[in-house]
C-alpha cells in the first residue's frame, strides 16, 4: 500500500524553524505523487552581528537536526532532504561527508544535502572550473563553502558575505538586493554563479539571471531538491526554476 498523495515518494524536509523559504519553495518544485513533509528544527531569530554569533547560531542548528529527524520520521518518509546549508560545508568535503554519515544513521534512509547537492548539479553541467557564490552568511561561514568547493577541485574567483542582520533578515532580503549581489560576482572569468543559503529565496531568480547572464546560476534550494529528486530515481522535468530541473 502506498501514501494516497505521496504514492511515488514521501519526502521528510528538515529546515530551522526560522525558515520561511525552503518549504514553499520545495513545494514549488514538487512533482505529481511526491509530498514533502516539513520538520522544523526549534531555534530563536539569533541576531547574527558577527562572525562568532552566526557560527554558534548555526552550531544550535546543527545540535537540533537530530531531534528534528527522529520526529519527521515518524510519517515514515522515504527518504530525507535538509533545508539547511551551512552547516553541510563545514569541515571540507571530509567534514560534509561525516556529517551526512550522523544524520543517515540516526534516519535509516538516505539524504540530500546542499554542499553535496550543488557539487553534484556542477557535475552534471559539466565545464565548470571556476565559479562565485554569494551567501546571507557571514564571511567565516563564506570561508568553509569555499574550502568545500575547493575540495572538489573548483576555484572560487570571489564570493559575497551579504551578512544579513538575522535569521528571519535572511528571508526578508529584497529580490532586488540578491539581484545587485549576482551582477557585481559576474565577470568573464567565472563559468557559474552559485547561492547558498537555504533562507534566501532565489529559486524562482535563478532562471531569470541564467538568461541575462549567459552562464548557470545555481540556487541551493532548486539543486537540493533537483538531486533529492534524481537520487531517488524521479526523472521528472519541472519547468521554471532553470536548467537542472529542466535539463538533467
Amino acid at each position: 500500500m502506498r501514501d494516497t498523495l505521496g504514492y511515488r515518494a514521501k519526502f521528510g524536509v528538515l529546515g530551522p524553524s526560522t525558515n520561511t523559504i525552503v518549504q514553499p519553495e520545495f513545494d514549488e518544485m514538487r512533482p505529481a505523487g511526491v509530498t514533502n513533509h516539513y520538520s522544523r528544527i526549534v531555534i530563536e531569530n539569533a541576531k547574527a552581528v558577527s562572525n562568532e554569533s552566526f557560527m554558534a547560531g548555526t552550531k544550535m542548528i546543527d545540535e537540533g537536526t537530530e531531534e528534528a529527524v527522529r520526529g519527521v520520521m515518524t510519517c515514515a518518509p522515504d527518504y530525507l532532504v535538509m533545508g539547511m546549508s551551512a552547516v553541510t560545508f563545514y569541515g571540507g568535503a571530509e567534514g560534509a561527508q561525516a556529517w551526512k554519515n550522523r544524520i543517515e544513521s540516526v534516519a535509516g534512509i538516505g539524504i540530500s544535502m546542499g554542499s553535496e547537492s550543488v557539487a553534484a548539479a556542477l557535475q552534471a553541467i559539466g565545464g565548470i572550473k571556476k565559479i562565485a557564490f554569494l551567501s546571507p552568511y557571514f564571511p567565516v561561514a563564506n570561508t568553509e563553502v569555499n574550502n568545500y568547493f575547493s575540495d572538489h577541485g573548483y576555484e572560487t574567483v570571489r564570493d559575497i558575505p551579504m551578512q544579513r542582520p538575522s535569521w528571519l533578515g535572511i528571508a526578508e532580503t529584497p529580490f532586488s538586493l540578491t539581484r545587485d549581489t549576482v551582477k557585481k560576482l559576474d565577470s568573464d572569468d567565472v563559468d557559474a554563479i552559485i547561492q547558498v543559503g537555504t533562507n534566501l529565496s532565489m529559486a524562482r531568480l535563478a532562471p531569470k539571471l541564467e538568461l541575462e547572464l549567459g552562464k548557470p546560476v545555481i540556487a541551493i534550494n532548486t539543486a537540493t531538491y533537483w538531486h533529492a529528486l534524481r537520487t531517488f530515481g524521479i526523472t521528472d522535468k519541472v519547468q521554471g526554476f532553470g536548467r537542472l530541473l529542466e535539463e538533467f
